[in-house]
């Protein structure tokens, strides 16, 4: 299995360590899980992994350990998300997994026992995952992204209106509360309004926090930095971040592209920002005279 078939030791070495990283993944979400036929899926999965594990290992001829900052970090991500954001995440693993698998030769029966078995772990987590919540959960990340765009356009308007960054913050946070609250009053009609059955005050209210914590990381800057062009070009640095952020977590949950839309979401920033400024100066000069 070596030159003639694609695939060298490393690789497969590779492949050996995925499996038990993957193991000890689907093990540990085992004991989070609730319901005991989630449990047993789970439970199942791993087996199959650690199985597929030694299936490499007759190959490699040697043990290798897992993944340890994955497993920790797959870990972390689900405390913070929550588990169907978890399980989205090794569901989309699977497919990789099975993509990768499929170029082994057919007459490897090892390997294509692996292979059915990666297609019946994506079957297994696409059962246990809350469609409804990681839809509802993209149109608030997505809602959230809307916002980001806005206020930074806001931002950069005053920015030319108000040199004062103190007063630039200070109006910017209750133009960053009151859309906010508009889009938290959006998503409550929304999901009152849909058939999925969610719970329009959660989803206002998660709306509601997650625009303020939005606002608050673009204003911040202005709050200690005096110079107002510095503290608005950290502003433009942490809405690439919350860009970059918001749209892998759509990436995951939506099987959207990231990088397209990514470089969409920080062109459309830049391009709003970028007519909000000239705005900005142009009133700045229109009425200079009537600012303070």
């Amino acid at each position: 299995m070596n030159k003639g078939r694609g695939f060298d030791a490393r690789e497969i070495a590779v492949f050996q360590r995925n499996e038990i990283t993957d193991h000890h993944i689907y093990k540990n979400l085992s004991g989070k899980v609730s319901g005991i036929k989630n449990r047993r899926i789970l439970t199942q999965i791993a087996d199959d992994e650690m199985r597929h594990y030694n299936v490499w290992k007759n190959y490699t001829r040697k043990d290798v350990s897992p993944d340890r900052f994955k497993v920790w970090l797959y870990m972390l991500v689900t405390t913070l998300f929550g588990f169907t954001f978890g399980l989205k995440l090794m569901e989309n693993g699977e497919k990789k997994a099975h993509a990768l698998y499929t170029r082994f030769p057919a007459t490897l029966k090892e390997v294509n026992g692996i292979v059915r078995d990666e297609e019946e772990h994506e079957q297994a987590l696409l059962m246990l995952l809350d469609v409804d919540h990681l839809s509802s959960t993209g149109s608030l990340v997505l809602g959230l992204n809307d916002s980001l765009v806005g206020l930074m356009g806001v931002l950069a308007g005053l920015t030319f209106v108000l040199p004062d960054t103190t007063v630039l913050a200070l109006v910017a946070t209750i133009t960053g509360i009151a859309i906010a609250f508009s889009r938290g009053a959006s998503a409550y009609l929304s999901t009152k309004n849909e058939q999925r059955g969610g719970n329009p005050f959660l989803a206002s209210l998660f709306t509601v926090v997650g625009s303020i914590f939005t606002a608050l990381a673009l204003i911040a800057p202005s709050l200690f930095i005096e110079e107002s062009s510095l503290s608005l070009g950290i502003s433009f640095l942490i809405l690439l971040c919350l860009t970059g952020f918001f749209n892998y977590y759509l990436s995951v949950v939506c099987a959207l592209p990231f990088k397209s839309r990514f470089f969409e979401m920080a062109g459309l920033s830049f391009t709003v920002a970028g007519l909000s400024c000239l705005a900005g100066y142009a009133i700045n000069y229109a009425f200079q005279n009537l600012i303070m």
